[in-house]
């Protein structure tokens, strides 16, 4: 199982240099994937022109959004032209994680519709593959991705967001590593039952926060991410990684169910957590 990381750009006050410092020393340690989180109404870098400076300064490591709210930016066909733009500079190493969410204010700000989220997600998944697919040709909008395309990977939890990954997707990201198991099983059921060929890559998310203050860190930082759930933020702090034996611990059991890469999300945008974090895999 391949190991990655989030950049820490959803982390209030994370300084430009440090969030390139990260990209650098995440590179130099092995890490398979640099990881953006995505909001809109928040203190958060945008998670495609982030990965755009990960890009400049790397040469290796993967690129994915985890996940993009898609519905939430209107034209397909522009997100279409960004994430081909992203792959081409990076030289196709963009995998496109996207998702519908679950906070009402973050359509709100875009003036985009909460309710019919899901319905406009698998619109624009037809429309993506269409634009990228046009893209070599005459009147194509491009740049043409080294690949063809970016890889494309869905999120979500709920039935029918399981079966769009299974329909749509190159795979699934778990948005929590203890809902790994449960819906991977499905998401490789769906993808027997549409016929598609292969397996779905799978990709599961935690968050870590290494040393000393790495437990106050993430008390502080997750309950205010996911205030938005109310009373259910309070607590959240205690579910971060935050000790090198946590985080071997869910390496190993997510490599014995099957996860194809884990990405470790920071609590904090000190670079020196990468180190951290490549310690404890060591």
């Amino acid at each position: 199982m391949q190991v990655g990381v989030g950049l820490p750009a959803a982390v209030p006050g994370a300084r430009p240099d440090q969030v390139v410092e990260w990209a650098r020393r995440a590179e130099s340690a092995g890490f398979s994937s640099l990881a953006a989180l995505d909001r809109v109404v928040y203190d958060n870098y945008d998670p495609l022109i982030i990965l755009a400076a990960a890009a400049s300064v790397t040469e290796r490591i993967g690129l994915c959004t985890s996940v993009l709210l898609a519905p939430a930016r209107g034209s397909a066909t522009i997100l279409a032209k960004q994430a081909a733009t992203i792959d081409r500079l990076s030289g196709g190493r963009l995998t496109l994680g996207l998702g519908v969410g679950a906070r009402e204010d973050d359509y709100a700000a875009t003036g985009a519709d909460f309710t019919d989220r899901g319905r406009r997600l698998d619109v624009m998944l037809a429309e993506l593959v269409g634009t990228w697919a046009a893209a070599s040709g005459p009147a194509g909008i491009g740049p043409a991705s080294p690949r063809g395309r970016p890889g494309v990977v869905l999120g979500g939890r709920s039935p029918q967001a399981l079966d769009r990954a299974a329909r749509f997707g190159d795979g699934w990201v778990a948005g929590s590593a203890g809902f790994y198991a449960t819906g991977a099983a499905v998401v490789r059921e769906g993808w027997r039952r549409h016929g598609r060929d292969g397996s779905p890559r799978t990709q599961a998310v935690a968050y870590v926060a290494l040393g000393a203050d790495g437990p106050a860190r993430a008390e502080r930082y997750l309950p205010e991410y996911y205030a938005f759930l109310g009373d259910a933020a309070t607590g959240l702090g205690s579910t971060a990684l935050t000790s090198a034996a946590a985080v071997r611990e869910v390496v190993a059991r997510l490599a014995g169910e099957g996860c194809d890469e884990l990405l470790l999300f920071p609590c904090s945008s000190d670079p020196d957590q990468v180190d951290l974090i490549a310690d404890a895999l060591a």
